[in-house]
């Protein structure tokens, strides 16, 4: 089948490897069926109760997202608060570190024994939803948003997609929320298209360089149905770099 021309090209790829914490941003990524390869393997607990972290209910995580992570060359994960140096996690001092800055006992834990580090025997965490394999947001999208509301900063990371398109703004329209059912083409990597990306009060919050803005969610909710981005399926697994191109096939 031939495929259309292209409609956009890669601008930003990111991956998480801790849930709510900052996301790493990549020249390349490696996409398997599952997803981005060290994509969401740890989470971050309240260690009096295991309660994980959920910026977007309680606002004693709301400092989380402004805690930096990063894969070494053989995936070990480093942490970093504001201020502070990169540390080694899972490991008790990182958790010292991470405790003080947001002010309560808190600690980093593997959601499977394979994404401990070696040597680690500590407890586990379950992630508290199964994570689609992509999450995909275009410029496009990020403009309109900014057309609705002026003042606000629309900033991806507010969104935490892990791939970034840029494509020419289409005005009066989210576009990729009307793709539902579609198939991309990015670079080799095949995706479908498979839901909306419903968004909640984690868009909000304020991260090193915006301010905490109500109005961001707010206008999402009244233009286009609580969604930004969309969430898709891994058709054909490949790696990905900054400026792919994108288009239906």
């Amino acid at each position: 089948m031939a495929d259309a021309a292209a409609m956009g090209a890669v601008a930003e790829l990111w991956r998480y490897p801790a849930s709510s914490l900052a996301g790493e941003r990549l020249d390349a990524i490696m996409v398997d069926v599952e997803g981005i390869e060290g994509d969401r393997m740890f989470g971050l607990v309240d260690a009096t109760d295991n309660e994980i972290a959920r910026p977007d209910r309680d606002s004693k995580w709301h400092n989380v997202p402004r805690i930096r992570t990063r894969l070494t060359g053989d995936r070990k994960l480093e942490v970093a608060a504001p201020g502070g140096d990169w540390m080694a996690a899972p490991d008790a001092d990182s958790d010292r570190a991470i405790s003080a800055f947001l002010g309560f006992q808190a600690s980093i834990r593997p959601f499977t024994r394979e994404n401990a580090a070696a040597g680690h025997s500590g407890p586990l965490t379950a992630a508290r939803y199964r994570k689609a394999p992509i999450h995909l947001l275009t410029t496009a999208s990020l403009a309109r948003l900014k057309a609705l509301h002026p003042e606000g900063a629309a900033d991806p990371r507010r969104f935490r997609p892990n791939i970034v398109v840029d494509m020419a703004a289409v005005e009066g329209s989210f576009p990729e929320t009307e793709w539902i059912g579609k198939k991309l083409a990015i670079g080799e990597l095949h995706l479908t298209i498979s839901e909306p990306c419903r968004r909640c009060g984690f868009t909000i919050i304020a991260q090193d360089g915006f301010d905490n803005d109500p109005g961001i969610l707010r206008n999402l909710v009244r233009h286009n149905a609580h969604n930004l981005g969309v969430y898709c399926t891994v058709d054909r697994p490949a790696r990905v770099e900054v400026g792919a191109p994108i288009r239906f096939v």
